[in-house]
């Protein structure tokens, strides 16, 4: 799925073939998880192929290393271009890239000093596709800030995250929705969580959450579109008597909620802000002016 016998990515400097890259068994990373990654998206523009907010995504790279103390010497500019060189040598446009910092062996609850870089990109449709999403409160919160820099991309924060995806996906539903250390909803597994009521839009605060880059997206948006955004700590109960809701990321887009625990929302999702939003994020990363969405 990810990778073929041609697939090329990036490793230490050297574009290789994916079958021939290497890392060491006895790496920090693979034992304790400390790395850290990213999820860009490329696409098919009027203008070629691009990426999206290549910058932020590279830059907030940077900034979960120096959170955790892995030392990366990477300027930005460098690794937007490496990105792109990606994509050409794979002969992809609309297409996923991993960017991923992983440590060196070693066996001790220590900083690293040997530090790596892979990076690598595949064709990847929409996380949930285009499918109405049915979404259960997860028994599993969202770390808590003060034991982990949850603000950032590591790799071994995910855990976490699988186990809320893959308990919402053995009672039968397409994602969880999880909730901070006071009880107060935070965000799905991987993405960002909007609500929708009486014609505002409602996002948990920073703080339990991963600052999105889509999540921002979205707030720019909605300020081109006039649609107000409070950010808002919200208990579960505030989820009945809502009009729609949505998640969003990278990997998901702009993904529409169709229900939670089995209770549905009030209005048709296309009469809600959030796919007025969805399609205005579409026009947008393909560089097409969304001037025509009317709310």
């Amino acid at each position: 799925m990810y990778y073929t016998k041609d697939t090329i990515l990036f490793q230490n400097g050297k574009f290789v073939k994916a079958v021939d890259a290497h890392s060491d068994l006895y790496s920090q990373t693979l034992h304790y998880g400390l790395g850290v990654f990213e999820g860009i998206r490329a696409y098919q523009t009027m203008n070629g192929v691009k990426l999206f907010k290549a910058q932020e995504h590279f830059e907030r790279l940077k900034k979960s290393c120096a959170l955790v103390g892995i030392p990366f010497q990477y300027d930005t500019e460098d690794l937007i271009q490496i990105a792109y060189l990606l994509l050409e040598k794979n002969q992809l446009s609309d297409a996923y890239i991993r960017p991923l910092v992983y440590c060196g062996p070693n066996m001790t609850l220590t900083q690293p000093t040997e530090v790596h870089l892979m990076m690598c990109a595949w064709e990847w449709d929409k996380y949930h596709g285009d499918k109405m999403l049915k979404v259960c409160l997860s028994s599993f919160q969202r770390p808590n800030p003060n034991a982990f820099k949850t603000e950032g991309k590591i790799t071994g924060h995910y855990v976490n995250s699988i186990m809320a995806t893959s308990e919402a996906r053995s009672r039968g539903y397409d994602e969880a929705l999880m909730t901070d250390m006071y009880g107060f909803i935070a965000q799905a597994p991987s993405a960002n969580f909007f609500l929708e009521k009486n014609g505002v839009l409602y996002t948990p605060p920073l703080g339990h959450i991963v600052q999105g880059i889509t999540r921002q997206t979205v707030f720019n948006i909605c300020q081109e579109l006039d649609i107000q955004v409070i950010e808002k700590a919200m208990k579960p109960e505030e989820l009945e008597g809502a009009d729609s809701a949505f998640l969003c990321g990278t990997a998901a887009e702009i993904a529409g909620i169709e229900s939670v625990d089995a209770k549905y929302f009030k209005l048709d999702w296309f009469d809600s802000l959030g796919a007025s939003i969805q399609e205005a994020y579409k026009c947008q990363v393909r560089e097409k002016s969304f001037s025509y969405v009317i709310i």
